[in-house]
């Protein structure tokens, strides 16, 4: 019965992996940059997983082309709808959805760190989990148009897609069987995502 286990992990085609899958990581980036419910760094860990057990040309490329695009489109429509709000006397849903999920001490870290440091805060608040929301909602207080959002955005989108391909990869190099380098993955992303608010929790609150 051991052909039952290798089909259970057997992986689709490479064209049809292919067909579907590069529009599928697409649109669950695009909507996880939206409504930040879906794990994107996984999916993007997982697919570079596997990216590296194929054989098709450029398959490692085409992951970092998809992720980052769809990364950087998810940004650029949150950020629109959310200059939409603040242009609006009486705001909009999308504005309010972004204030919730910026706490207030990291909204006014992102701000101080906004006027310090300009577009480069953009770059690294991608790399750092939970640190896009405020990093963005510091950016529309600041009434910044969306061309000067979008340059320091698209770097920002650029490297996320380098780091969470480069997990991918690590974890994938460490086990033969595709399935388990994905298993591998999603673990380490879920704990480079949990690692700071659980840190935060240990260290308790700051001292003024």
């Amino acid at each position: 019965m051991s052909w039952l286990g290798d089909a259970a992990v057997t992986l689709p085609t490479e064209p049809t992996q292919q067909a579907f899958g590069y529009p599928s990581l697409f649109l669950l980036v695009l909507i996880g940059a939206l409504v930040p419910v879906v794990p994107t760094g996984a999916l993007v860990s997982s697919a570079a997983v596997v990216a590296i057990h194929q054989t098709l040309p450029f398959a490692m490329l085409m992951v970092f082309a998809t992720a980052s695009l769809a990364a950087f489109c998810g940004d650029m429509a949150l950020y629109w709808l959310g200059r939409r709000g603040v242009g609006s006397k009486n705001g909009s849903r999308w504005l309010e959805a972004i204030r919730s999920r910026a706490p207030e001490d990291r909204l006014e870290q992102a701000q101080g760190k906004l006027a310090e440091h300009d577009v480069a805060v953009l770059v690294l608040s991608r790399l750092v989990p939970a640190g896009r929301i405020p990093v963005m909602l510091a950016c529309l207080l600041a009434e910044w148009p969306l061309r000067r959002f979008a340059r320091g955005n698209l770097p920002a989108c650029l490297a996320w897609a380098v780091t969470y391909q480069l997990i991918g990869v690590l974890s994938g190099a460490l086990f033969d069987r595709p399935w388990e380098g994905v298993a591998a993955a999603i673990a380490l992303t879920v704990l480079v995502s949990a690692a700071p608010g659980v840190w935060r929790r240990i260290r308790g609150p700051e001292k003024a």
